[in-house]
């Protein structure tokens, strides 16, 4: 089912969502990598203060490639979320809303999700080029040091996502298993 949806993305809208819902969303998300993650688990660890409020909003696991001529940002695809693992459920649990990245998730950050009603994206690995034509604006917030791995705040429009895992744990890898192991004992 085709959704749309605004980021920073509410409860509501987060509980709406079940795995295999195909969404276009539109609004403000933020970008962090390996190393902005790692900072931001750092300041955490000494009692320190985020440098963006992370209630209700949406990270997209993504490092852009230099801006082309009249562009806010270059290719712009996701990365493999799973390296984020380590620090997602403290980031979660702390009113992050939605994730978007690329493959699997760790039990930790699945529980986390179900935990905090949130819910966990995925854009298409290899259409970087593409993806960056929903992004209108891009600004370094946060980190300007990392270079690609900075935060930012991008304003998108229609960016497609597909939910992987829903506010209840459903994880659309998992039904596609069993969905084909199924459909294989079938033909048997």
């Amino acid at each position: 089912m085709n959704k749309y949806i605004t980021a920073p993305i509410d409860k509501t809208a987060i509980e709406s969502l079940k795995a295999g819902d195909y969404v276009y969303i539109s609004g403000i998300v933020y970008t962090a990598r390996d190393a902005a993650h790692k900072r931001m688990y750092e300041i955490l660890q000494k009692n320190g203060n985020l440098p963006i409020d992370l209630k209700e909003q949406v990270i997209y696991y993504m490092g852009p490639s230099p801006a082309r001529e009249g562009r806010p940002v270059g290719s712009a695809g996701p990365t493999t979320a799973s390296r984020m693992d380590k620090y997602t459920p403290q980031l979660l649990d702390l009113g992050l809303g939605a994730m978007i990245g690329k493959g699997k998730r760790s039990q930790e950050v699945i529980d986390a999700i179900i935990r905090n009603k949130a819910v966990y994206f995925a854009a298409v690995g290899g259409a970087g080029a593409l993806l960056s034509k929903c992004i209108i604006e891009s600004e370094v917030v946060a980190y300007d040091d990392l270079g690609t791995e900075a935060i930012r705040k991008l304003k998108v429009k229609d960016f497609p996502a597909i939910v992987v895992i829903d506010s209840k744990g459903n994880n659309l890898y998992e039904m596609a298993v069993k969905e084909y192991r199924r459909l294989e004992e079938t033909e048997k």
